[in-house]
């Protein structure tokens, strides 16, 4: 039975799994700081996705108004605001960047902190 298995294992092999091999650093932390990191990391995305969804929209009401100015008003406006919600949203990271970089020595210290626990000094 033993010989039956091994010569299956050599035929059809073995799959690793990438993620345990590949995972970063605070996937393997426990704790706030991993978890505040991730919340901080869905907000972006989901702010980014929001974005997205509001040019898609803008981009149909500047379609669809017809020549009226208030609609075409509106949908400038929503151009505009989605916009300015992605420069903030940029500034944001630039800012957490350049003050990780200044403050610790690593631009992605605010993003991947760095937690050391009570034997790692």
């Amino acid at each position: 039975m033993l010989h039956k298995k091994l010569l299956a294992d050599n035929l059809i092999g073995t799959i690793d799994n990438p993620i345990a091999q590949d995972a970063p650093e605070y996937a393997t932390l426990a704790g706030v700081g991993p978890f505040l990191t991730n919340i901080l990391r869905l907000l972006f995305v989901g702010a980014g996705i929001y974005a997205l969804f509001n040019f898609i929209v803008a981009g149909y009401e500047y379609i669809s108004a017809g020549g009226d100015s208030k609609k075409l008003d509106k949908a400038w406006s929503r151009i505009w605001q989605s916009l300015l919600g992605l420069i903030v949203i940029i500034v944001s990271f630039a800012l957490a960047s350049l003050f990780g970089y200044l403050l610790f020595g690593r631009a992605d210290f605010i993003l991947n902190p760095t937690i050391y626990g009570p034997g790692d000094f």
